[in-house]
């Protein structure tokens, strides 16, 4: 199992608000909107630099999409800003009927996602927000795993026509994709090759799949890591690739166990190469208040869990061989 540094603990938000900075160097059309939380989407830096290019909305969610999608026409490249509740289950239909079914250029950055918001309990805590976007055609869905990798999502985004959905949460968490590795949108990202399971992970669960795999090394089973940072368009063959050669899988992530990753996956195994796969998400259920690393315990979004799964995808695959 090969071993990763952690390089430094940040937020995946703060990734955000220094790749947004970055994008506004680099082309003069990009521009921001907010609806009332600056602090909370780290856009300070980029309002500071460019406080001509910053629109602050207020706590009018549904109106900020409107207006992003009108500044596309006029050829700017707007990154609407607020929590991911906010940024998708209060402005769906103004997100359908705007931005995706007129193919606007609108990125739509969404911080505080899944769980891990914490201490601000379900009504906060959207695990639905992947699912939804990735059923809107033409949309791009990125959940990136950290600090460096959120950073270059952003900057990427800005550079692809079309609307996007990016991401990324509030916790701190560790930092081990190195600064110069790539983002390719729609092309997984292969962390550590192995021969007895296949674990594709996004968002923070891509550190826990780390973390599992070197459990399951002590134990003689050898995984396949996958990132996979992009859930639509999803890397169809990196993950049958994958899977043929190991011949199972587990999935991993911060949202609920319908419409996310593991459903996506699900579909590109049934259609092409049906195998076993175990999905690790949260069961049909809302969440609670709680700190953010007693929610991940109790709705069971760890690397024991990650372990577990794998195990029981791989008993799975000796039944279908025996």
């Amino acid at each position: 199992m090969k071993q990763f540094t952690i390089l430094d603990k940040k937020d995946t938000r703060s990734g955000f608000g220094v790749g947004l900075l970055e994008a506004g160097r680099k082309n003069p059309n990009v521009v921001a909107l907010c609806a009332d939380l600056v602090g909370s989407l780290k856009m300070d830096a980029f309002i500071k630099e460019f406080p001509e290019r910053f629109f602050q909305v207020g706590i009018a969610e549904a109106n900020m999409m409107g207006v992003a999608a009108g500044l596309t026409i006029g050829g700017k490249i707007p990154f609407t800003g607020t929590f991911a509740n906010f940024s998708t289950g209060r402005v769906y239909d103004q997100i359908r009927q705007s931005i995706a079914y007129s193919d606007k250029n609108v990125k739509i950055c969404a911080s505080h996602a899944g769980l891990t918001l914490g201490e601000d309990g379900a009504t906060h805590q959207i695990l639905e927000d992947l699912g939804m976007m990735r059923m809107l055609p033409g949309m791009t869905v990125i959940n990136p795993c950290d600090f460096n990798q959120t950073k270059a999502a952003t900057m990427a985004i800005a550079e692809h026509h079309g609307p996007v959905y990016l991401r990324f949460g509030r916790p701190v968490v560790p930092v081990f994709i190195s600064e110069d590795t790539p983002f390719i949108i729609g092309k997984a990202l292969m962390l550590n090759e192995g021969a007895d399971v296949s674990i594709f992970a996004t968002g923070h669960m891509v550190w826990k799949a780390i973390e599992a795999g070197h459990i399951l090394a002590e134990r003689g089973i050898d995984a396949e890591i996958i990132n996979i940072h992009t859930i639509k368009p999803l890397d169809k063959e990196a993950i049958l690739e994958s899977v043929k050669k190991t011949g199972c899988a587990v999935s991993a992530e911060e949202h609920q166990l319908n419409g996310g990753l593991g459903d996506a996956i699900a579909h590109v195994l049934s259609s092409n190469y049906p195998s076993p796969l175990e999905m690790v998400a949260v069961q049909d259920t809302f969440g609670e208040s709680g700190t953010p690393d007693e929610l991940m315990v109790k709705y069971g979004l760890t690397s024991t869990a990650i372990v577990d799964a794998a195990e029981r995808a791989i008993k799975r695959k000796k039944e279908v061989l025996a």
